[in-house]
């Protein structure tokens, strides 16, 4: 009987030690994915950072360019003005 005691030990002592190592793999493939979930976000935040820095530098060559297309229609219109009057 003290063998089948003994056996009985073995087996939970190794249980323990396997249900232990379970624990550890786990929590270590859960950093994992919390790193690479956490580099994810801060590529994304990176990504959102330049399309809205390329939105304002697009917003701001817009109204430039609407500024330079105003400027050529006076100027058109002016030289239009002054055809008419010498013709």
């Amino acid at each position: 009987m003290g063998s089948t005691s003994d056996d009985w030990v073995g087996v939970l002592a190794a249980a323990g030690i396997f249900a232990v190592l379970i624990v550890i793999v786990w929590q270590v493939a859960a950093t994992w994915r919390a790193r690479l979930a956490a580099a994810r976000e801060k590529q994304y935040q990176e990504l959102a950072e330049k399309c809205a820095r390329l939105l304002e530098e697009n917003a701001e060559l817009q109204r430039r360019t609407v500024a330079e297309l105003l400027q050529v229609r006076e100027a058109t219109s002016a030289m239009e003005k002054m055809m008419r009057e010498v013709g």
